[in-house]
């Protein structure tokens, strides 16, 4: 109906043999072969006259969804995940339009891992591309339509297609172009090439992989160029799962005089990186190139070509392949996040300091009014830098982290937290330290903080050469010295904009956009509220979130609750799966009439609660983490419960809510140790 538009060109879409398709792949001529409509939702529909299944708001109105599932999977090789989809809206419904989410579902986890999410309208059929590692756990996939606003918002699936291989693999054979895509310039671009294609400017090769006229190919011509500097791009998929290993591609250049070929790669954050470049001159033959290519994060690969002049001649690209095995047996060495991370529970890792100064200290300590516990637990480990006892101004100590290769993007985060200063300013700062230059640079420096609060930063950066990260703490003059505690730090490849582009798992909540997939019992005064920063009462709530410091939390406020009220938040339906899961969370119950907080299992069509964990009464000024290990295999709900105490400095909140298949395994229930009252279960199944 509102996809009418599309259909001739859909039809050159469709693959030959719709029977034999790979598993987990479905061109919707005439069934939605193994995919099916899971029954609490709206179904999706198969349109008459084949070609794709939609939902509309025919069928349904704003903010229902339609789920659809797929049989048993396995990806026992890298596989390749493409969904040719289109979501349309009217004009005045663009600010909140339809959305399609693709999940993963393992047969041992409750909760479906998200892959991909979209929510650009579009005139014609778009492609996504999903790189799935290699498994050998069972899974299904979950594809998820949730209508939006308006009488006309639609969203169409025209092809699921699950092959082996990887996304940036390409011989062009198919109408879709394994989702490469032009970058418009309206002189210059790419085309298809071979088949009945012909150009009479041109004497056009036959394509490599049949060397035939049956097949196809890539090319761009110079007779269409009008200015010097003509630029076209093909731009790859994204790629969604790190890889590293050598790309592999064939190329013909015809007069290559004026033209210069290129390779780039460029990620999310736009940055460019050229990684090959012709250097033969031009002939009639295919020629092999191979690029060690290294994607650690999410990137494009650019082909490009770009033209000095009308005689150019063209150039042709084939055959894409990708094989994780290094180009001519190069070994690297690849970078570890574990390596270069550290929460300094057991000891420094990685981390080191030199000996001028005091230094920093790795401590442990019972929080109290002056002074927090360390942010992993609530009661562990974390560096502290005692500036107070040195009469020398400057730097004080310097902590040195472990070599990280250069050439790579990083995501550096920490929380720091800053005592007893009167200026802020350079009380701690991070600089980049070039090993082969011996050249120092900062990168970030605290400006103003709120004191006392577990605060965290986030840094990105990116250096030619192998760098090391230093933290170091400044004492401007004896009178103005205080503390600077350090912990959890930790060093991901790539952007920190870049766990942006998808909401977060459904099995984790920070609770900062709103309250993820949550449920109030009932909504009024006497509720849990999402809050950041301070709670109204004194003496009692945190002075913060746990996640970031600035962040959202949810809580009880004790002044609009009566003694013995209860606020109940619930998680919605958790799948029952066999073997044990861990609930991680952090609470704080900080105030002299603290009263009871409680976690609760509830399984589905029982009416009564099993109790998992509970707290009664003042526990630390310090946010606390809970581990809660439990089994369960039908289908329930975990509930926080919290209960105001007998006085107004009673506030409960509870923040980072994690679910996880597994059992919780070494990590200790730092908790149960906590002052206050307690009352400690052993570990429960049901």
């Amino acid at each position: 109906m509102l996809l009418r538009g599309v259909l001739l060109a859909l039809q050159a879409l469709q693959l030959a043999g719709a029977l034999d398709l790979p598993a987990g792949s479905c061109a919707f001529e005439e069934s939605t072969c193994s995919f099916d409509s899971v029954l609490a939702f709206l179904p999706w529909i198969l349109n008459e006259e084949g070609h794709y299944i939609y939902v509309d708001t025919s069928f349904g109105k704003q903010g229902e969804k339609a789920v659809l599932l797929s049989s048993d999977l396995q990806a026992e090789e890298w596989s390749c995940l493409r969904l040719v989809y289109q979501i349309t809206t009217s004009s005045e419904s663009l600010s909140d339009p339809s959305q399609l989410n693709l999940y993963m579902r393992f047969e041992d986890e409750s909760f479906d891992r998200l892959l991909w999410s979209a929510k650009e309208p579009s005139d014609s059929w778009l492609i996504a591309s999903l790189d799935l590692q290699n498994s050998s756990k069972k899974f299904k996939i979950l594809i998820e339509g949730v209508l939006g606003q308006g009488n006309t918002a639609s969203i169409a699936l025209f092809e699921i297609k699950m092959t082996t291989g990887y996304c940036i693999e390409c011989d062009f054979e198919e109408n879709h172009l394994c989702g490469f895509v032009n970058r418009w310039n309206p002189n210059v671009n790419w085309f298809v090439g071979g088949g009945s294609i012909r150009n009479v400017h041109s004497i056009l090769p036959q394509d490599h992989t049949f060397k035939s006229e049956l097949g196809h190919y890539m090319y761009v011509d110079s007779v269409y160029v009008k200015h010097f500097q003509e630029v076209a791009q093909l731009i790859s998929p994204l790629t969604t799962a790190p890889m590293a290993g050598c790309l592999s591609f064939y190329y013909q250049i015809q007069q290559g005089n004026d033209n210069v070929f290129s390779l780039y790669t460029r990620d999310v954050a736009g940055l460019y990186e050229e990684i090959w470049k012709a250097d033969r001159p031009g002939n009639a033959a295919w020629n092999l190139a191979e690029v060690e290519f290294n994607a650690p994060y999410p990137m494009e690969v650019i082909f490009e070509v770009a033209f000095n002049g009308p005689k150019g001649g063209y150039v042709a690209l084939d055959d894409i392949s990708f094989s994780p095995v290094h180009c001519q047996n190069q070994t690297e060495l690849l970078f570890s996040a574990v390596e270069a991370s550290c929460n300094f529970e057991q000891d420094l890792c990685n981390f080191y300091q030199d000996k001028e100064g005091p230094g920093w200290t790795r401590v442990k300590v019972k929080p109290n009014m002056y002074r927090a516990g360390d942010h992993t637990t609530g009661l562990g480990y974390y560096l502290l830098a005692n500036t107070k006892f040195t009469s020398q101004p400057g730097y004080i100590g310097r902590l040195y982290g472990p070599s990280l290769p250069g050439n790579l993007q990083y995501c550096l985060r920490f929380h720091y937290a800053i005592y007893g200063f009167l200026k802020m300013s350079d009380t701690l700062a991070v600089y980049i330290f070039e090993e082969n230059h011996v050249v120092q640079e900062k990168i970030w420096s605290v400006l103003e903080s709120p004191r006392g609060v577990w605060m965290q930063a986030e840094i990105t950066f990116k250096k030619p050469m192998p760098t090391k990260v230093v933290f170091m703490s400044l004492c401007k003059s004896f009178w103005d010295c205080g503390l600077v505690a350090l912990d959890d730090i930790t060093i991901q490849l790539g952007s920190c904009s870049s766990s942006e582009k998808l909401p977060p798992p459904p099995g984790e909540c920070t609770f900062e956009q709103d309250e993820c997939t949550f449920t109030q019992e009932k909504r009024n005064r006497s509720s849990w509220h999402r809050r950041r920063g301070e709670t109204p009462t004194s003496y009692t709530g945190p002075k913060g979130d746990h996640t970031t410091g600035v962040g959202y939390y949810m809580y009880i406020e004790a002044s609009h609750m009566v003694y013995g009220q209860k606020a109940r938040l619930l998680s919605r339906p958790l799948r029952g799966v066999s073997g044990k899961h861990c609930l991680t969370f952090f609470y704080h119950m900080y105030g002299g009439g603290t009263g009871l907080l409680s976690v609760y299992l509830k399984k589905e069509e029982d009416s009564e609660e099993s109790l998992l964990w509970r707290r009664r009464g003042e526990q630390s000024i310090s946010w606390l983490r809970a581990l809660i290990e439990y089994s369960c295999e039908r289908q329930h709900r975990i509930i926080f419960e919290a209960i105001r105490g007998v006085s107004i400095r009673s506030d409960i909140a509870i923040d980072d809510v994690k679910f996880q298949a597994g059992p919780c395994g070494e990590m200790e229930d730092t908790t149960q140790q906590s002052s206050g009252h307690s009352e400690d279960l052993n570990e429960i199944e049901y």
